[in-house]
């Protein structure tokens, strides 16, 4: 798998992607919805619940073969309404770090909301956690893991 591809394929599409829903979400008989972006032999598929909570998972896959998964989960403090922070996540996430482009940069803030990420690991394997705060107070956090899928031969 080349690292390099993989990159510029996932930063293509996150720009295109939960960034910038508009109409791209499809509704499936199980009640999830998907956002599926494709540019040549490269296809995102991002499948999620939710709501609130929410989770879900992205496949990238090249050719037709899973080659990338990640999973999430998060959620918004009850005392929150949800619609007030998701535009704002949608703009941290539009800002990919290019070392690790799937979620937000580290720091982040605008007006009294701050959205930090935290993560380990490369586009092979990693695991991090973003919140985002309001005047301080956590009010909405979620964690991801993934990596790469499927790369030894049977």
């Amino acid at each position: 798998m080349n690292i390099d591809k993989l990159k510029k394929f996932l930063m293509y599409a996150n720009t295109k992607g939960y960034s910038e829903i508009g109409d791209k979400i499809a509704i499936g008989t199980d009640g999830s919805k998907t956002i599926l972006i494709k540019n040549e032999d490269w296809a995102l598929n991002d499948n999620f619940f939710g709501g609130e909570p929410y989770g879900g998972r992205e496949v990238i896959s090249y050719k037709g073969k899973p080659v990338w998964i990640m999973v999430y989960y998060g959620s918004v403090d009850e005392s929150i309404d949800p619609v007030s922070i998701y535009p704002f996540l949608r703009k941290a996430i539009s800002m990919q770090p290019d070392e690790l482009p799937v979620r937000g940069p580290n720091n982040f803030t605008d007006g009294d909301k701050v959205y930090e990420n935290k993560w380990e690991g490369n586009l092979e394997r990693f695991s991090g956690s973003e919140k985002i705060l309001i005047n301080g107070k956590e009010i909405y956090k979620a964690s991801y893991i993934g990596g790469l899928v499927d790369v030894r031969n049977d």
